[in-house]
């Protein structure tokens, strides 16, 4: 399949400039995806290879990809901040993205997807833009940090999808947050937190699932 092309771009953020890679797809633009990567204590960055995979999916389904650092890695500015301030980094990205890319999804609510600290962050993001009467698309959470980080409830129809041998979050860590929301979520065999030697079976289940 064609790739879309990538570049970088310096926006405006609550604790300075923020490193953000804006995925563009090849055809017509069906809407924005925002992505969040993994601790940036141990090395998370907009780089990460599941993080990269899961732009790679939603660029090939169509959407506008933004991937920002968070503040303290690489040019963005500020320091680690627990997850608060990382929530607002991520409102100020949707902020820009609607300013800059509004204008190609005027009806199309943003896709939040994330990988480990980044997708308990999105679930806090969701939360704050349900408060504000403007709940986001579907959601895309990989190895969702649940112990490590408070994650909230999510919308039924979201995406998650957990590595059975994932030793950095338990999969039955995350299987008791599942449990009340009756919320299902996709196991793959065999893989790590980090789904080595398993990201392509993870772009499959995403575009297999967002087609449904």
């Amino acid at each position: 399949m064609s790739r879309g092309t990538t570049r970088r771009e310096l926006i405006p953020g609550p604790a300075g400039s923020i490193e953000c890679a804006v995925d563009t797809p090849v055809g017509p633009v069906r809407g924005l995806a925002l992505v969040a990567h993994p601790h940036p204590l141990y090395g998370g960055t907009l780089d990460n290879k599941v993080v990269q995979t899961l732009a790679r999916s939603l660029a090939e389904l169509g959407y506008l990809v933004l991937r920002p650092n968070f503040r303290g890695v690489g040019a963005s500015e500020g320091a680690f901040d627990g997850g608060r301030g990382e929530c607002d980094d991520l409102l100020a990205t949707l902020d820009y993205a609607g300013r800059e890319f509004g204008a190609l999804h005027p009806a199309s609510p943003p896709v939040l997807a994330g990988f480990s600290f980044g997708a308990a962050v999105q679930t806090r993001v969701a939360d704050r833009l349900a408060f504000a009467e403007a709940a986001p698309g579907r959601m895309l959470l990989v190895g969702v940090a649940v112990k490590h980080f408070e994650a909230r409830p999510v919308p039924r129809d979201s995406i998650v999808i957990h590595g059975e041998r994932d030793e950095t979050v338990l999969l039955a860590d995350v299987l008791d947050w599942a449990r009340p929301q009756d919320l299902p979520i996709t196991v793959v065999p065999g893989a790590d937190h980090f789904f080595h030697r398993r990201l392509h079976v993870l772009r499959g289940i995403v575009q297999y699932n967002w087609q449904r």
